[in-house]
This record gives C-alpha cells, structure tokens and sequence, in this order.
C-alpha cells in the first residue's frame, strides 16, 4: 500500500495540559462534551504524560471543542500551550 501524499494527511496540533488523572478524564470530559463520533473526529492521542502534565495531539478542526470541553468539566484542567510541532511546546 503506498503512503499518504502530505495533502491528504491530517493536520494535528499538540496542547501541554495541565491537571490531575489527566488519561482518564480528558477522555471522559471530551466524550461527555462532544459524544462518541466528536471523540473520533478528534483523533485524540498522548504523546507524554507525566505527573500533573501531558502533552496530547489532536485534529486541527476540533482544536476548540477540545478546549471548551476540558474547560466545562468539573475536574480542574487547563491547557497551557498550543502548538502546530513538539519542538515549539518543549521551549515552555
């Protein structure tokens, strides 16, 4: 099967986030905000996680809905940084 032409893949961008049990209820808060197919569209995955931060990288559509989620949930999360490449959250 050949690759992807650059044009046809998806644009991700990758937020640091800061909270506590951050696998478990950024996915809850998401699935609770935008259901199980904004879930998906999202494309939602963890590059790092670490003990009251991660890094996780998302489709560029849904970048809003990802913040107004982890916003809305009663769990205390906030998005510290957005970036389009990992170097550009590192110098944080």
């Amino acid at each position: 099967m050949k690759p992807l032409i650059p044009s046809h893949k998806e644009n991700k961008r990758y937020l640091l986030v800061r909270g506590k049990e951050l696998k478990k209820n950024i996915e809850k808060a998401i699935l609770e905000f935008v259901g199980v197919l904004g879930l998906s569209k999202c494309g939602l995955s963890f590059i790092k996680s670490e003990n009251d931060s991660a890094i996780i990288s998302v489709n560029r559509e849904s970048v809003d809905s990802v913040r107004a989620s982890l916003a809305v949930f009663p769990e205390k999360m906030e998005v510290l940084k957005i970036s389009g490449t990992l170097r550009g959250l590192g110098k944080r």
